[in-house]
């Protein structure tokens, strides 16, 4: 089967050189261009030292005439940018989106908390949200694929398959978060430059992080019932990874048992989403430098009421790896194919 050719914009920050380390180990891949803006001229291997052994193109600026010689357009660029571009896609173009740009299912939405209007408002409904494990090979019916946030992706995982078996209280979920640093590319010493980022652990976005619009979205999308939920974001001093932990409430007649058994029927498929033993204590470690999600359930001193521990790279599994993961549920390749 002939390669797909590749174009990557935004290929210098964290998440696009990670997509670069994954992509150069694909077999049906060809990355043939390598965007950026202030990087043009230079070797990508000066962002990673890693990929010096790789034969890969020096970075150029994007211009739309290279979509006539690409198969699959990867944008890891600030929001707002892929929409631009995605006016442009020729019939032969996927675009796979890194940013928030098709995350939202709302025009209205993506304003209220992107502040910036959407600028390729028809190109909404031609795409979809990706969350892998969730929507499956649906997703070979899209052009534009818009993959899941960090944090949405390790709060949705352990969710969906419980409120899909209505077995929590929908009224009062809690959503505690703590990310590294990379979570805010690289500007996060622009943007936390009074936080000390290396021996601090620092609240931000606090009731209103963007994300929560994301997750509204996707939780809202699985039941009929009113969802309240409240997520608080940190971000902590170490590079990369995320723990999510969520307190929940169970609905009379569900179990702790009950629900580990939810959660390992739904995912017993899904080859990167591993259900740990009861009461496990995960750590970011367990899943550092790969495209899995860890999740534990606990026990707590109340009957009624459970803690869930969720644990991804946010770089690969909240990034990289999971676009990775939906070219290959698009294009028909195996599952795991340049993420082992």
């Amino acid at each position: 089967m002939p390669k797909l050719n590749v174009l990557i914009a935004g290929s210098t920050g964290y998440i696009g050189v990670q997509l670069i380390k994954l992509l150069v180990k694909h077999k049906n891949v060809n990355i043939k261009y390598l965007c950026g803006n202030s990087s043009v001229g230079k070797k990508i291997s000066s962002y990673d030292d890693s990929l010096k052994s790789k034969k890969l193109p020096r970075i150029i600026k994007y211009n739309k005439r290279y979509l006539s010689y690409v198969d699959v357009i990867f944008t890891a660029l600030p929001n707002g940018e892929a929409q631009k571009i995605s006016k442009d896609l020729l019939k032969k173009n996927t675009l796979i989106d890194l940013a928030a740009d098709f995350r939202l299912k709302k025009g209205s939405d993506y304003l209220k908390w992107y502040k910036q209007k959407h600028k390729a408002l028809n190109n909404i409904k031609k795409s979809i949200y990706a969350l892998p494990e969730i929507i499956g090979k649906s997703v070979k019916k899209f052009s534009i694929i818009g993959c899941p946030g960090c944090y949405p992706t390790s709060i949705l995982l352990p969710l969906i398959p419980l409120i899909k078996k209505r077995s929590i209280n929908l009224k009062n979920i809690i959503i505690d978060s703590k990310s590294g640093y990379s979570g805010a590319g690289r500007v996060v010493h622009k943007k936390f430059k009074n936080k000390n980022l290396y021996e601090s652990l620092s609240a931000y976005g606090v009731g209103f992080h963007r994300h929560n619009s994301e997750i509204d979205q996707e939780l809202k999308n699985n039941t009929s019932s009113k969802i309240n939920f409240t997520f608080t974001p940190h971000i902590i001093p170490m590079f990369r990874g995320i723990l999510s932990t969520i307190y929940l409430d169970l609905k009379p007649g569900t179990t702790l048992n009950k629900v580990q058994n939810i959660l390992k029927i739904f995912h017993k498929k899904n080859k990167f989403v591993k259900i740990k033993s009861i009461n496990s204590f995960l750590s970011t470690n367990d899943v550092m430098n790969t495209n899995y999600c860890f999740i534990s359930v606990c026990k707590t001193k109340f009957k009624d009421k459970i803690i869930i521990l969720s644990a991804i790279d946010n770089l690969i599994k909240g990034g990289a790896g999971q676009a990775v993961q939906n070219m290959n549920l698009k294009f028909g390749f195996k599952n795991s194919e340049g993420l082992l």
